[in-house]
């Protein structure tokens, strides 16, 4: 088992999250590649469902709120509001930063290799493997054919995996927020099934590499350390009320030798 970063929270009443090693995320992305695979059957369908705007429009509204929670503009605001709120965790933004915006990096190179028509600009009369345009387009394919996979799922799949350690109490809120990012651009026609679930893979094989035991996480260790001391000591001070006792608490030994001399 890797021993969790510095910087994860442990109070005893969360549990950490479920998933703890960069294997178990690594093997979670095998198993949405296979999906993905298996999606290919169900992605012209599902794009034919999307195109008659079928879906109800309170679902197509959340979904569309929830791309926030995949776009670089997005995150932005996220780790804004970090700073402001939770200035303990100040220090891990580049790391939150790194895992998220890195994810859809990479996901963009795979763009660079494989072409694959988007719904929108494909014959849905046709089979899901026509929709690939060919191997190695490099920087020659145009937006429509950079369908494969999704940069957007896999910025979401980043964020979520990252969020999750520094606050374990979202550990479910947070990949649920990426699956809605995700049903967004299947919404939105943007992305096929197949290249969502792809998408997420990318981003559980990356940002799991800049939290759990690799060298890029133990990067981010010695940066967060030289940013400042560890959490508890950056909490700030409570701020007695006018009129109240406050209580000093006193270090254990000292409590200790205070309960003998009593």
């Amino acid at each position: 088992m890797v021993r969790p970063p510095h910087w994860i929270p442990a109070p005893s009443d969360v549990p950490p999250p479920g998933l703890r090693t960069i294997t178990s995320l690594w093997t979670l992305a095998a198993v949405l590649c296979g999906l993905g695979v298996g999606a290919l059957f169900v992605d012209v369908p599902l794009a034919q469902w999307a195109a008659r705007d079928a879906c109800p429009s309170f679902v197509e509204k959340l979904c569309a709120l929830s791309e926030t929670f995949a776009h670089g503009a997005g995150i932005l605001l996220i780790v804004a509001t970090i700073g402001v709120l939770d200035p303990p965790h100040r220090r891990t933004i580049p790391r939150i930063l790194t895992a998220s915006l890195g994810s859809g990096l990479v996901a963009n190179v795979f763009k660079l290799m494989l072409a694959r028509t988007r719904p929108r600009h494909f014959d849905l009369q046709g089979e899901a493997l026509d929709s690939f345009a060919g191997w190695f387009p490099m920087l020659g394919n145009t937006s429509w054919e950079q369908g494969f996979p999704s940069s957007h799922m896999a910025t979401a799949a980043g964020l979520a995996i990252v969020l999750a350690c520094l606050y374990p109490r979202g550990r479910w809120l947070f990949p649920a927020l990426a699956a809605l990012a995700g049903m967004q651009r299947v919404l939105a026609e943007a992305h096929f099934l197949s290249d969502i679930l792809w998408g997420a893979a990318v981003g559980c094989v990356f940002a799991p590499l800049c939290v759990y035991g690799s060298r890029i996480a133990e990067t981010f260790d010695r940066l967060e350390l030289r940013l400042g001391p560890n959490a508890a000591a950056d909490a700030p001070e409570p701020t007695p009320s006018a009129g109240v006792h406050q209580t000093p608490t006193l270090a254990p030994d000292r409590r200790n030798d205070a309960e003998r001399a009593a």
